[in-house]
């Protein structure tokens, strides 16, 4: 079973329109949504567990990563087809995805997702973010 499902597309982008993208190739829609994947995994890996966030299923998924997960699938098909048809939207919406896991990876969003762990079920990763004040200058 696939994370994303035909039902999932409906929110971004209509039947027509996803068979257009795709070429009507369950192959370029495949590849497409496996580079997603992957694509947010490597945005998400070094704190969150994308194996289990990416094996759920249902309303167990988290809803944003799902439409993300469709909107860089749909860019990546958009990117494939005969000039370039509907980009614009695509890229649009493809950036705003990446800005959102940029987001995420620098830790100014935290989604619920599960955390990345050890065998004995400690946190990996960087869980802490410091910080500091600019340094004082006394120059009288």
């Amino acid at each position: 079973m696939s994370f994303i499902t035909d039902q999932d597309y409906k929110v971004v982008i209509g039947d027509q329109a996803l068979r257009v993208v795709s070429q009507v190739s369950e192959e370029n829609r495949t590849n497409a949504e496996a580079e997603a994947i992957e694509e947010i995994a490597g945005y998400l890996r070094p704190k969150y567990d994308t194996k289990s966030v990416f094996e759920a299923e249902g309303a167990d998924r988290n809803r944003l990563i799902v439409m993300y997960a469709c909107d860089i699938a749909i860019y990546h098909m958009a990117a494939s087809a005969p000039q370039k048809m509907g980009i614009d939207i695509r890229k649009e919406r493809y950036e705003r995805a990446v800005k959102w896991l940029e987001g995420v990876q620098s830790g100014k969003i935290i989604p619920d997702l599960p955390l990345a762990t050890d065998s004995e079920g400690n946190p990996e990763g960087f869980t802490n973010i410091f910080g500091s004040q600019p340094p004082l200058r006394h120059n009288w």
